[in-house]
């Protein structure tokens, strides 16, 4: 066989090889550093400067925040008492250190212990992150009876540092910034809610530190303040979320040696497990080896605990997940090195630490359960219970997979299911109703869309057990057409469809609806959320035709504005969609079910707690939480839908 050669249509050299000096890879890729560029990386940006102020705090060298949220509701002012960051010349680099510090990379008085002994922020990019990523950005200082001032965009100082005022009182840093809104995919406004919170855990992990928040776009001021601690924090956990303790006196504990643990928990008659870690005061939440630690210790010393005093029924062994069911435990640990995974700080990996936490916490739990007996027996009847109630799930689990083949057969809304079986490339559509249902089957493309009918309202499963949610048909059905299993048996690498699309009516019956089955997914398929497979269709609420234009509106806002941009004395029809079923199966195709023309809304956890909360509010037991929601917010309400 003869081969021919051809030249390469392209080259590969040194001239292509690009190299990015200061802070231009953190503008090329800000996801790296901050983890995404919407709502949670923007915000990620003022706790990289809080976590700074705060580490002064942590370290004996501040007392008090200010968090100042301007009337553009854009920008942003993190005032401290600390020490003030150096404005000397660095020897070196010849540059004033406060401005080394804001346009370079891996720099800063972290590395070295002497400066902080215990730091959130380690990686030396924090504060030149939050430079990089601002349009604008202002660094005052006080020092030596001196205000210092500078002024940067986009990682770059726009003048020289200079003295704006003399004969200056006391010490500390401030940094004002707006973040740069051609980074960014979403509006640069600051969430209060999402501020209010991290300030306020932060003052319960900080004993003795004050953070005030100035909001000048409405005018109110807050300041944040918790002597208790932790033991104030999980107080206001469990009572946020309507949980009711099986036991009075909750475990606390302080120690110090090399390493500072403060830990505080309770078991509760809920079935979930919540546990909220933290490593020099930054919240991780994807846990990570201290939690791991806490696990453990938790886990042996209720064993311990109950095999010395033979207190489990004959025959019945418990498992980890029995052991924690219920429990809400608050970890906080300070280490000098803490090596977090990635720049988020989300997970703790030093290995270290998990025997550490474990070899101090097992012994303290143990013996506070030996020193509280009436304690300890209520705890134990609580893992008692949920050991019973897992076998009780576990047969009710196995007699659905039994009985499904049959049952399925005769359901009135059944799966029509697709021939694609890589899950990667098929959807599952949760239609309301069989109508929905009949037009959903007619407009999919059969080779990856899957429908699956529901018929009415769905079980609200936010007090459900699982017994309960595997003996209701409807669920029962979806979980079988899944194939991920649920709870405890939850193995999502057998899920069947990489998208699981809740396509509802677009009025507020079809918001109810999606509503109660985030609801299940939230509590029985956490995992389908946090992978980000759970995701919310758009179907169109009108069809509006201008003349031989026509435009399709998810709700009255969209309505409003494509009547507004309307020509004068253009023929206007507007049809307003009482329900799918109402829909051509083409039409339905075409707005809503067409890959190249829909529009998805992905389902994501921002904030657990606040979650956690609402849907504890909003569908728990406690109807005066519910009265409590209407009357605060239904001032924002001018008319309600109801589905006429």
């Amino acid at each position: 066989m003869n081969s021919k050669s051809t030249e390469p249509t392209a080259t590969y050299t040194a001239q292509d090889i690009l190299v990015m000096e200061g802070l231009e890879a953190v503008r090329k890729r800000p996801g790296m550093y901050i983890g995404g560029v919407h709502k949670a990386g923007m915000h990620h940006l003022l706790w990289e400067v809080v976590d700074n102020s705060i580490d002064e705090a942590m370290n004996g060298h501040a007392s008090e925040i200010t968090v100042k949220l301007h009337t553009d509701g854009a920008t942003i002012t993190v005032e401290d008492n600390g020490r003030g960051i150096p404005v000397d010349v660095h020897p070196v680099y010849n540059k004033p250190a406060l401005e080394l510090i804001l346009t370079t990379l891996h720099s800063g008085g972290k590395f070295e212990s002497k400066n902080y002994a215990h730091s959130g922020g380690l990686h030396g990019v924090g504060v030149s992150v939050v430079n990089a990523l601002s349009d604008k950005l202002i660094a005052r200082v006080k020092r030596d009876g001196k205000c210092y001032e500078q002024n940067y965009s986009k990682g770059q100082a726009t003048d020289k540092l200079s003295v704006v005022k003399k004969g200056v009182r006391g010490t500390g840093t401030s940094i004002t910034f707006r973040p740069d809104a051609t980074i960014f995919q979403t509006a640069i406004k600051f969430s209060t809610e999402i501020i209010l919170e991290r300030l306020d855990i932060s003052t319960y992990l900080h004993r003795g530190l004050k953070i005030h928040f100035h909001n000048e776009v409405d005018g109110s001021k807050q300041t944040f303040f918790h002597e208790g601690g932790l033991q104030d924090f999980l107080g206001f956990q469990i009572k946020a979320k309507n949980k009711k303790t099986v036991h009075d006196a909750q475990f606390e504990y302080d120690f110090n040696n090399g390493i500072r643990i403060e830990a505080a928990m309770a078991w509760t008659e809920s079935t979930d497990e919540q546990i909220h870690s933290f490593v020099n005061g930054i919240p991780t939440r994807s846990g990570g080896s201290h939690e791991n630690g806490l696990k453990t210790a938790i886990v042996k010393a209720m064993r311990q605990y109950t095999n010395t005093h033979k207190m489990l029924p004959k025959g019945l062994s418990t498992t980890a997940d029995d052991i924690r069911e219920g429990l809400v435990a608050l970890l906080s640990v300070y280490i000098e090195d803490p090596q977090f995974q990635g720049q988020t700080k989300e997970r703790l990996n030093n290995p270290e630490v998990q025997p550490q936490v474990m070899q101090a916490l097992h012994p303290a739990i143990e013996q506070w359960l030996h020193d509280n007996s009436s304690i300890a027996k209520a705890i134990v009847n609580r893992i008692v219970m949920a050991a019973k109630a897992r076998q009780a799930s576990r047969a009710a689990s196995q007699m659905v997979r039994r009985q499904s083949p049959t049952r399925r057969l005769t359901l009135p809304g059944k799966l029509a299911d697709c021939s694609e079986t890589n899950p990667r490339k098929s959807e599952l559509f949760i239609v309301e109703g069989d109508s929905a249902g009949g037009s959903a089957k007619m407009g999919r493309e059969r080779k990856t869309q899957a429908i699956l009918p529901l018929r009415g309202k769905v079980l609200n499963t936010e007090t459900a057990s699982l017994k309960k949610v595997l003996g209701n048909k409807e669920l029962s059905d979806l979980i079988q057409a899944l194939g991920c299993g649920i709870g405890k048996d939850f193995k999502p690498e057998n899920l069947r469809y990489g998208k699981v699309i809740l396509l509802m009516d677009a009025d507020a019956d079809g918001h109810h609806i999606s509503t109660l089955l985030l609801t299940f997914f939230y509590r029985h398929l956490p995992g389908l959320i946090q992978k980000g497979h759970v995701y919310l269709a758009q179907p169109p609420l009108y069809r509006i035709a201008v003349g031989k234009k026509i435009h399709w509106a998810l709700d009255d806002n969209e309505k409003d504005y494509y009547l507004n941009q309307a020509p004068e004395n253009a023929k206007i029809d507007i049809q307003r969609f009482k329900g799918l079923g109402e829909m051509m199966p083409q039409t339905l195709r075409d707005t809503t079910l067409d890959p190249k023309k829909r529009t998805l809304l992905r389902v994501g956890i921002e904030d657990e707690l606040q979650t956690d909360i609402v849907f504890n509010n909003l569908l728990g037991r406690e109807a005066s939480s519910r009265f409590r929601f209407i009357m605060e917010h239904a001032h924002e309400v001018d008319e309600i839908d109801m589905g006429a």
